[in-house]
């Protein structure tokens, strides 16, 4: 279809669903008789989705996706679905235009530029899951509780944001990526005096500055799963950052907490990491103290 005949189409429906919309006869109905009738053409339908489209905020919104998480306009979304019920209807478009109009306007998204750029941080423990069968429940929950309490803080404290907590982990995001790296920094210090039954874990922190897409309270994308393969490289535990954030932190950051970034080899022999791009550089921090600690092989691949 070419996009004259497409812009005929299209105008041609938007006459129908306007004509729909005011149609005398069916004003005069019950509305009943309404829910019969306009409710349900797909004509006013696609002319009040289209219309959405026009509005601040995710014209989307509605979905399982863009209702997740806390909020007066979320919240009012998932009652709706169950309360609306029919997916394809005016009255269901109608009401969703008002939230989204209303989410918009309470965290002023028409105001924020669309995908802003991110530092995003992923952590989580080195064989947790092997430790955690054989440790049990109690010694688990003990464990996590200890972690959280030394990871959260120091990444709140600079600025971060904790978007979820993954089992054994976490995803973060910061606006400065010099204050996400100073914060892991302490974080994983702080870990290192957590013990459980003898069992000390080690924190693996992948680091990666993008543009995700905010959803709702959640952040998606193609830079929140390289994040995530980030950490991976970190097999054996440590800080791994990619190019696209170093670029960004200054010499003198780095000097002022005395970290070293040195580039990170691809493994020869172990599984492809899938999801990175592959020219993209993946570096391991290590700071003075790791440079000259004894266990120094422990963390490295």
């Amino acid at each position: 279809m070419d996009v004259g005949h497409r812009s005929n189409t299209e105008s041609a429906e938007s006459e129908e669903a306007l004509a729909s919309l005011t149609s005398t006869a069916e004003l005069r109905g019950s509305p009943a008789q309404w829910l019969r009738t306009t409710n349900y053409r797909p004509g006013v339908i696609a002319f009040v989705r289209r219309a959405r489209r026009l509005l601040p905020g995710d014209p989307e919104f509605g979905d399982p996706l863009s209702t997740a998480g806390d909020g007066g306009p979320r919240a009012a979304a998932r009652a709706a679905d169950r309360l609306l019920g029919d997916r394809d209807a005016v009255s269901r478009e109608v009401s969703l235009t008002v939230l989204q109009v209303w989410q918009a306007l309470t965290e002023a998204v028409s105001r924020r530029p669309a995908n802003a750029e991110v530092t995003l941080v992923f952590t989580d423990l080195v064989e947790f899951s092997t430790w955690s069968l054989q440790a049990g429940d109690d010694a688990t929950l003990a464990l996590l509780r200890q972690v959280a309490r030394a990871v959260e803080p120091p990444l709140v404290d600079a600025g971060g944001h904790i978007v979820k907590r993954l089992g054994d982990g976490l995803m973060a995001v910061f606006r400065n990526p010099a204050a996400a790296m100073g914060a892991v920094l302490t974080a994983r210090e702080a870990v290192k005096s957590v013990e459980v039954d003898g069992y000390r874990p080690r924190m693996r922190v992948g680091i990666h500055t993008g543009r995700p897409q905010r959803l709702a309270a959640d952040w998606l994308g193609v830079d929140v799963n390289i994040a995530a393969r980030v950490m991976e490289r970190a097999t054996k535990g440590g800080i791994m950052m990619s190019g696209a954030t170093l670029d960004l932190i200054p010499q003198s950051e780095l000097d002022a907490l005395g970290v070293v970034a040195k580039r990170a080899r691809k493994p020869v022999f172990a599984s492809k990491l899938t999801g990175i791009p592959p020219d993209l550089a993946i570096y391991r921090l290590k700071t003075v103290r790791d440079l000259t600690a004894s266990d120094d092989t422990a963390e490295t691949n």
